[in-house]
């Protein structure tokens, strides 16, 4: 009995050390938004929201953030459309060639995302897209359709069959069934996919840069450029923003559904 609770209790030690190991740099990112001088260090010598000033003044954090924003919904929706149907004709078919279409849309996982901007960079560009908000659109859906997929998908296979079964026989058509039916059941998993990829797509780097011009820079593009002329803490201050804004929205997910129905059931 004590070496299971000394082996109990170095997991506990374990795991509390991971999550310090994990924690530890966003607090740190935290802390230092919020010091008063220009440059990143330690001890702070106060307290100042300068740095929170400087991002709303700075037109460049402004225009990245109003691009991200765009394509994160743009992707999110477009996303949306295409892997809800798919989701629902692929989870519940056995067939060899439906698993094979499964794990084609949910290849970009598995893809490094600096191979597949490069290779999106030059088929858009064969399309004639090029570096163009559009083009930039379609590349985040690329990534952004898996998370779809799979939570639907996921969420679609745990739901009774018989449902949809009552409905119809009830003389509910088909598209009735959807929209009354499956999908009402299905709004957790969707909410939860959409906020997946909202997130990856604003945050995503490797894609975005590929595809960066005057116009189509999101802001990790923007924030990496700053990065590489001045190190201040205004990158903080924006970071700490971005932070916010996660957690903003997994508290309104929550509020709403409650995260424990997000779960996903494989």
């Amino acid at each position: 009995m004590r070496c299971a609770d000394a082996a109990l209790w170095s997991l506990r030690v374990v795991v509390a050390l991971f999550v310090l190991f994990m924690v530890a740099p966003i607090l740190v990112v935290v802390v230092i938004s919020f010091t008063s001088a220009g440059y990143v260090g330690f001890p702070m010598p106060g307290l100042s929201l300068r740095w929170f000033a400087q991002v709303a003044n700075y037109p460049p954090f402004l225009s990245g953030i109003r691009v991200s924003i765009e394509v994160a919904v743009g992707a999110t929706i477009l996303s949306c459309l295409l892997g809800i149907p798919a989701a629902l004709a692929l989870a519940r078919s056995e067939r060899h060639a439906a698993q094979i279409m499964m794990a084609y849309l949910l290849s970009p996982l598995s893809i490094p995302m600096i191979v597949l901007g490069f290779a999106a960079l030059f088929y858009l560009s064969r399309l004639g897209l090029g570096l163009s908000l559009t083009a930039l659109l379609v590349v985040h859906a690329s990534v952004c359709l898996p998370y779809i997929v799979r939570i639907v998908s996921s969420v679609y296979r745990t739901l009774p069959q018989n449902l949809e079964e009552a409905a119809e026989v009830l003389g509910a058509p088909r598209w009735r069934v959807l929209a009354h039916v499956v999908l009402p059941l299905l709004r957790p998993a969707i909410v939860a996919g959409s906020l997946f990829s909202f997130l990856v797509s604003f945050d995503n780097l490797p894609l975005s840069y590929f595809f960066g011009s005057a116009t189509t820079n999101t802001l990790p593009v923007i924030m990496l450029a700053y990065v590489e002329q001045q190190f201040d803490p205004s990158i903080a201050a924006l970071s700490t923003l971005q932070l916010v804004v996660a957690v903003v929205l997994l508290v309104v997910v929550d509020r709403m559904y409650g995260l424990e129905k997000l779960t996903i059931s494989t």
